[in-house]
Order: structure tokens, then sequence, then C-alpha cells
């Protein structure tokens, strides 16, 4: 088992789930997921939303017409960036964090990270007041001096079933937790590391193959940008996807569970992805994601 599923593995088996269940493998529609957006999308890909298509076929005519974004002209500058906000769930709690993330190919780099308060209990949803809080809270910067590593390491594999085998052990292809296991690596590697625009279009083609992923229609994320839902039903959890159809960018992912202890286990928006000539100094506003 690779580094990267060993720690999903862990993470996803920190809570006992109840009510495990075999998906079927072309679910039918379901309402769509919002994580926290208000307005459905206007005019997202009329093709990966036309009638009739099942889940894999919008995943991959969305793979197969996703087109470049401006920091994929900008991967020969020095730092790799990444901002995102997410919850997650501790024993008790759950956590609030805002993370900006400067990573150089030699391990070297920094974090800057903002919390706001714990929110007790485990039910929470994430709401436009936690972000606030985020950007009010004082950054606490970490430095990394050769140990800021990516999940998975350059070049990802171009095929989607070998990029698939690094991201969940191929060993648990027939267990309950494996479809959630897969969709949350490709959710790890989105939310760790520089994607372009073939690595966008593998991810999809991966996440065309998670047993059970149903197709959630038009929505929007919790930072109101549109995008074009997928859900998954698995092994005691529900997971909700939010990906931009005409970049291949997931911009939003959360999952909540069910069983003795019901509610959210993790959720992350992904706000900005681009490449920095400097530690420290963001991307322009480009590569800010819709």
């Amino acid at each position: 088992m690779t580094a990267p599923a060993r720690r999903v593995a862990a993470a996803l088996g920190s809570v006992l789930l109840a009510g495990c269940h075999t998906v079927p493998a072309i679910p039918a529609p379901a309402p769509p997921p919002t994580l926290g957006g208000q307005q459905p999308a206007a005019t997202p890909a009329p093709a990966a939303t036309a009638p009739d298509l099942t889940p894999q076929q919008r995943l991959t005519t969305i793979a197969t017409g996703i087109g470049p974004v401006p920091a994929d002209s900008t991967t020969d500058l020095s730092f790799e960036y990444l901002h995102l906000q997410r919850w997650t769930r501790t024993s008790d709690a759950i956590r609030r964090e805002d993370l900006r993330r400067w990573r150089h190919p030699d391990g070297s780099g920094r974090e800057v990270t903002r919390r706001a308060p714990d929110v007790p209990g485990v039910d929470h949803q994430p709401t436009p007041e936690d972000r606030t809080l985020l950007t009010q809270a004082p950054p606490t910067t970490t430095r990394y001096r050769g140990d800021l590593h990516p999940y998975l390491p350059a070049p990802l594999p171009t095929a989607p079933a070998a990029l698939a085998g690094l991201l969940a052990p191929p060993e648990l292809a027939a267990e309950p937790a494996y479809p959630r296991i897969l969709a949350w690596g490709v959710v790890g590697l989105a939310a760790s590391q520089y994607l372009n625009q073939n690595e966008r279009a593998t991810t999809l083609h991966v996440l065309a193959a998670v047993p059970g992923i149903e197709y959630g229609g038009h929505t929007t994320d919790l930072a109101e940008r549109a995008g074009i839902g997928f859900r998954l039903v698995a092994d005691g959890s529900t997971t909700a996807l939010v990906i931009d159809p005409a970049t291949g960018e997931l911009l939003a992912a959360q999952e909540r569970i069910a069983g003795p202890r019901p509610g959210l286990f993790s959720s992350v928006l992904i706000l900005q992805r681009g490449h920095s000539d400097a530690d420290g100094v963001p991307p322009g506003p480009a590569t800010t994601l819709r």
C-alpha cells in the first residue's frame, strides 16, 4: 500500500461507521449536493449536463472537454501555491482552518495557517460565518527545510487505472469502503498539489471509475462558485463533490457520516492554486478558482 493510501485508509478507519452496504454500479440521479451553496449554476457544460447520461459519461465528457487555466502556463516558477479552507472532525469537535502553502520541488517552503475556534460537537455544517472568522484569525507561519512533500511524487501516471492504484489499494476494491477511499484519494491529491490540465483530466477519469458515484446536477459551493455536483453514498457516509466543468478543477468536497455519531467528517474548499516565484508571495488573482 502506498503512503497516501495508508493515510487515507487510516483516516477513514478512525471513525466507526454503521450500515455498510454495496452501492449499485449505475445509480439513479441524486439531489444536488449544496456544500453550503445558495443558487444553482447558470450555464455549466451543456454536454455534461445533457439528459440520459450516466454519471460516468458525464465525468468522461468533462474530462475530454476541459481547457487550460492561467496557472497551467506558470509551472516553471519556483513555488507551487495552494490556498484552501477545511473543516475536520476531531474526537469531539470540528476544527476550522485556512491554509496557504508555498512548496518548492526540493521540499522547502512555507505554510500560513489561520484557525477559528473549534466548534464543539461533530454535527457542524460549514457556514459563510466560518469563512469570515478564518479571515480574521491571526496567522501562524511554519517553515520547511526539505520535508514539505506532495501527496504523490511527480510525474503522475497518465493512465487512470495506474493513478487509481496509487490513490487506493487495489486489493480493497471489493470492500464497502473502497469507493470513498478512492474518491477521497482524488480529493487529497487535488488539495495537496498542483494538477495541470492533463492531470485534472486523469483524475476525472478516476472519479468516473468510482463505484456508485452519482450525478447531482448544477450546484454551488460555500464560496458561491458554480459547478456540477457529484455524490457518493458508501460505507455509511455521503460524499459531495463540486467540479468546475470548464477547467476540471475540484472546487469543494465534503463528507458526512452516519452511525452512532453522525455528522461532518471532512470538508474542503480549494480557493486558489498556481505558482509563484517567491516564497510567501501569492500568485496573481487570475489563479483564484472561479
